[in-house]
């Protein structure tokens, strides 16, 4: 049960530090999308290295049936989610980008036991459609125009991806060495195709700053705190507390004078809680972690 608790904690940590990241994200706008994603993981990459190398520890090498989900977690969960944000964002709302975004719970719901041989459980679907309808609540919905639902269900899928492909590799090399694998390879293949696409820049005093919040700050911390969940929790149960992202992002736009708060958006954030309550009842899948991975042994070593 304590371990159980702490993996929720954990998770919804994670989500409620990349949702109220949005405002640090947004200060990277005017700055070349892949140069900036292969800075901010090249920066947290070597933090989550020189974490594992002061702690005494190693990183795993990947094996060969490691890599496909590594490589796929990266093009897909990371360097493909952030761009398909940035663009979708150009031909619909925010507010629709969100509302779409919000449906990753129920995907996750239905399709992560699916991928694993077992049925959906009742209360994680449950969990995930309230915790969409509360997110649908929150944003307000939108407009979109063009390629902007492809886009916005890309971004979706992006968000989806970056949980499935990651559940069986982090069972066997663990969330730190899976993050760090990630953020190294995000550097490399955004870097290349940065240097191609958009080119670089030295970025001002208020950029790079930003890339080292969201590098070392929010990536080291908040991809081992995620992964921890997911193999914990199950990804079904853990993504019902992707609908926490929305509700900090709202926190922090109000705490910052960006947003006002409206009974309807305390409605939807009051939706979203209600649905994790209920996403995250029921037995734990089996998704019990080796010994060396421990929530007590993982938290020394690493610590989204």
């Amino acid at each position: 049960m304590r371990t159980t608790r702490t993996a929720i904690a954990s998770g919804a940590l994670a989500a409620v530090m990349v949702g109220a990241s949005v405002p640090v994200s947004g200060m990277l706008l005017e700055y070349p999308l892949l140069a900036g994603q292969a800075m901010r993981y090249a920066l947290a990459g070597l933090a989550l290295l020189a974490w594992i190398y002061l702690r005494g520890g190693r990183l795993p090498v990947p094996g060969r049936r490691d890599w496909p989900a590594l490589v796929g977690l990266v093009a897909t969960g990371m360097l493909g989610f952030n761009a398909c944000l940035l663009f979708a964002q150009r031909y619909a709302e925010p507010g629709f980008v969100a509302a779409v975004l919000g449906a990753s719970p129920l995907v996750l719901a239905l399709v992560a036991p699916l991928v694993a041989g077992r049925k959906p459980a009742v209360l994680a679907v449950v969990g995930a459609v309230v915790v969409v309808g509360g997110v649908v609540v929150l944003s307000g919905g939108g407009a979109w125009h063009g390629p902007g639902l492809v886009l916005a269900l890309l971004t979706m899928a992006g968000e989806v991806s970056f949980t499935l492909f990651a559940v069986g590799v982090v069972r066997r090399l663990g969330g730190v060495a899976v993050s760090t694998w990630c953020c190294l390879l995000a550097a490399v293949a955004g870097g290349a195709l940065g240097t191609v696409f958009g080119g670089w820049q030295v970025p001002s005093v208020r950029e790079g700053t930003a890339m080292v919040v969201l590098g070392v700050v929010l990536t080291t911390v908040a991809f081992g705190l995620w992964y921890f969940a997911v193999a914990r929790l199950g990804a079904d149960r853990a993504g019902v507390l992707i609908g926490l992202m929305p509700v900090a992002g709202l926190a922090a736009s109000v705490a910052l004078g960006a947003q006002e708060l409206t009974a309807v958006a305390v409605l939807g954030a009051a939706a979203v809680a209600l649905g994790c309550v209920i996403g995250l009842r029921g037995r734990t899948a089996d998704t019990a972690l080796p010994p060396q991975l421990e929530p007590n042994a993982q938290l020394a070593r690493s610590e989204r």
